[in-house]
C-alpha cells in the first residue's frame, strides 16, 4: 500500500492541527463542539482519560453543543465523574439537551459560562418506527430516559423534580443569568482569568 502524497497546503494544515492539539493537551483543555454522537463521545472520553492518567490536576472542558444522542452524552457525563482529575466545564455558544446533561456532570462550583451562552432544557426525543410492539417498547424506554434525565437535572440544580418535569415538557431556553438562578451555572465569566481551576 502506498502512502498518499499530500500537497504542501495539506501538510501545513495537518501540522498546524497537530500543534494545536498538543497545545490543548498540554494546557489540559478539551473542546467539545457540535452534535453529541458516538464519535464525539469516544474522542472526548479518550482525552479525559488520557489527561487524568497524565495527572490529577484539573481539566477544563469547553462545550458548545445542540445536544444529540443521549447515550453518547451519558458516556461523557459518566466519564467526567469517573476520572480522578476534577473537570471544570465552560459553556459557550449554546449548551442544549444532551449538552446540558454533560455540563451538569461537573461539580456545581466548577460550572462556568460565557456571557452570551444559551441553555436549552427539553425532554428526550426519539424516532420511533417498526412494529406496534417495538414502538411501545421504545416509547416506554423514552419515558424512562426522560425521568432519569429529569432526576439528574433536579439533583444537580436543586430544583424540584416536579418543576424540572414542567420545564422539560417543552423547549425551555435560559440566558446565563436565568441558568444561574436555576442552579445550572455557578459563574458567568468574560475572560479566562476569571476561571478558578484549583
Amino acid at each position: 500500500m502506498t502512502t498518499p502524497v499530500l500537497s504542501e497546503d495539506e501538510r501545513d494544515s495537518r501540522d498546524k492541527t497537530a500543534a494545536a492539539a498538543k497545545i490543548l493537551f498540554d494546557s489540559r483543555l478539551v473542546l467539545l463542539f457540535g452534535e453529541i454522537n458516538e464519535k464525539v463521545a469516544r474522542e472526548t472520553t479518550a482525552q479525559l482519560l488520557a489527561l487524568s492518567e497524565t495527572s490529577h490536576e484539573p481539566i477544563r472542558l469547553v462545550i458548545s453543543s445542540p445536544g444529540g444522542h443521549v447515550e453518547s452524552g451519558d458516556a461523557i457525563h459518566d466519564m467526567i465523574r469517573f476520572i480522578g482529575a476534577p473537570v471544570t466545564v465552560i459553556g459557550t455558544g449554546w449548551v442544549a439537551s444532551a449538552g446540558v446533561h454533560i455540563y451538569l456532570a461537573a461539580a456545581r462550583e466548577r460550572r462556568y459560562c460565557t456571557p452570551n451562552t444559551r441553555f436549552l432544557l427539553h425532554q428526550p426525543m426519539g424516532g420511533i418506527g417498526g412494529s406496534a410492539v417495538d414502538m411501545e417498547i421504545e416509547a416506554r424506554e423514552i419515558l424512562k430516559m426522560r425521568d432519569r434525565l429529569n432526576q439528574v437535572i433536579a439533583s444537580e440544580t436543586g430544583q424540584s423534580l416536579e418543576q424540572v418535569a414542567r420545564d422539560t415538557d417543552r423547549n425551555h431556553w435560559l440566558t446565563p443569568e436565568e441558568a444561574r438562578d436555576y442552579g445550572i451555572v455557578s459563574h458567568i465569566v468574560s475572560g479566562i482569568d476569571d476561571i478558578n481551576v484549583c
